[in-house]
């Protein structure tokens, strides 16, 4: 398919070679950390370490199944991942990436069938990537249907208006193009280095910059409440997914919230493995995996964000203690002239690590074999086999540590009557109980600067009018 593709297209592979969705790398050039799937962990699945062939199914190429893959090749190069119009376009995960187009048994001995593809069919449909295409990966983080990032499901697929009013089906329809624009077929957009505060001429770009998508400043404006001036004043402070993305995972799909690796490897009566469900059917444990907890409609924590996100890596030192690791780390501070308040998915984990050598692990999870965890629920075989495919020291030993991490929501913006009102924050126990460096009327009650803050308020909005009655005067005298 992809020889068929470049044909024509004769450049799109080498363009492919050089963007973050192929390389799964990125040097952060502010923190000069190496990020990216390929290096990064989290407290999901952990590592794609001794895994790539099972995480490689969202990778846009054939064939990544170990530390062998040829990033060079051309014809490793999958078009179709991202042009699929069909929707019939399927990478099952165990098989690096590569797709099925004949009835095939896997793993093999399983008995399970998967059913194969008519690639002819699906090539003669190909056309521009689509929220379909995007979120068959990006939906699915994690391992399922909104896991992972709390406003990314397939409930926006096609959503109405009251879960996205970008993306909203019957009205401004946005693909995730639209915000996230594409040159060269590199994609706009990055978690490890996103914007947390557009400058102030943005707006008149139409864009991010340096390869960020589209910031709500970037088309709205620094002063976008036409209105009202005392709401425009907030923007100072407030991140606008603050008031306009009133709770995550609203689309009727639960998102995990935590994840808890030690309590996984228990068996049944008869020694198998199991699972448990709630009273909806969702999976809350899993002897491959642990527990979970999953969350609906959930309020965000709020944090000062300026953008930078600095990672714990597999070299980097860590110490067991009463509080939790941080995945990643936010920077951000009232003062700094760089952040505002920004509304974040904390998704906690309890993960191993090595106690000896003090870092984190990466443990071989999957695989059909009697070495992943997901088969044999031994973690030392496990995280040995993952260690040595990273490139790193495993003492023998493993305890399990408890992790955070953070996740900038700004997906599922709801019509601007389902914003946060002012009580939401200004009251002792809302929303912003625990934002430092910013005095909120009604939260950090104090007569006399609330006094003035309203009298302030009130002169703002006596000027507002009387400068709009003089120009009635005027126009009428004209």
């Amino acid at each position: 398919m992809t020889q068929a593709c470049l044909t024509c297209h004769t450049e799109a592979a080498g363009q492919i070679h050089r963007t973050k969705h192929w390389k799964w790398e990125y040097l952060n050039p502010d923190t000069q950390q190496l990020l990216g799937k390929k290096t990064v962990l989290n407290n999901y699945c952990i590592s794609i370490a001794a895994n790539q062939a099972s995480c490689t199914n969202c990778h846009v190429g054939y064939g990544w199944k170990d530390s062998g893959f040829d990033f060079t090749s051309e014809q490793n190069v999958d078009c179709l991942v991202c042009h699929d119009t069909t929707g019939n376009y399927r990478k099952p995960p165990g098989l690096a990436g590569h797709v099925v187009t004949k009835d095939t048994e896997f793993p093999p001995g399983s008995g399970k069938i998967l059913k194969g593809i008519d690639l002819a069919k699906i090539a003669q449909k190909v056309g521009k990537t689509s929220r379909d295409t995007c979120g068959a990966c990006h939906f699915n983080g994690g391992g399922g249907d909104g896991v992972k990032h709390g406003d990314l499901d397939s409930s926006v697929a096609a959503p109405d208006k009251e879960l996205d009013v970008h993306m909203d089906a019957s009205g401004l329809d946005f693909t995730c193009a639209t915000c996230h624009k594409t040159s060269s077929h590199d994609v706009a957009g990055s978690r490890y280095t996103p914007t947390a505060k557009e400058d102030k001429g943005a707006h008149l770009r139409g864009g991010g910059d340096q390869g960020n998508p589209a910031t709500c400043v970037s088309c709205h404006g620094n002063g976008p409440h036409k209105k009202d001036v005392r709401l425009n004043q907030h923007t100072a402070k407030l991140a606008c997914q603050t008031c306009h993305i009133p709770a995550f995972s609203r689309g009727g799909i639960a998102t995990k919230m935590s994840w808890d690796w030690s309590t996984a490897g228990q068996l049944d009566a008869n020694g198998k493995q199991f699972v448990k469900k709630d009273e909806k059917g969702r999976i809350t444990y899993e002897s491959r995996k642990g527990d979970f907890t999953l969350g609906e409609n959930v309020i965000p924590q709020y944090v000062w964000f300026n953008g930078q996100v600095n990672y714990t890596l597999l070299t980097d030192k860590i110490e067991k203690s009463d509080q939790p690791t941080g995945i990643n780390r936010l920077g951000g501070s009232p003062t700094d002239g760089k952040s505002l308040i920004w509304p974040m998915k904390v998704f906690h984990g309890k993960q191993p690590y090595d106690p000896i050598n003090k870092t984190l692990v990466t443990p071989k999870t999957a695989g059909n074999d009697d070495i992943g965890y997901w088969k044999n629920l031994v973690w030392d075989k496990a995280i040995e086999a993952g260690m040595k495919d990273s490139g790193a020291p495993f003492s023998g030993q493993y305890d399990f540590i408890s992790t955070e991490m953070y996740w900038p929501i700004t997906h599922m913006v709801a019509p601007k009557e389902k914003a946060l009102g002012c009580a939401d924050c200004h009251a002792k126990e809302g929303r912003l109980a625990g934002i430092q460096g910013v005095y909120l009327p009604g939260r950090d009650a104090n007569a006399w600067v609330d006094r003035v803050g309203w009298g302030l308020a009130l002169l703002t909005l006596l000027g507002v009018l009387g400068h709009g009655a003089l120009r009635f005067i005027s126009r009428r005298k004209a």
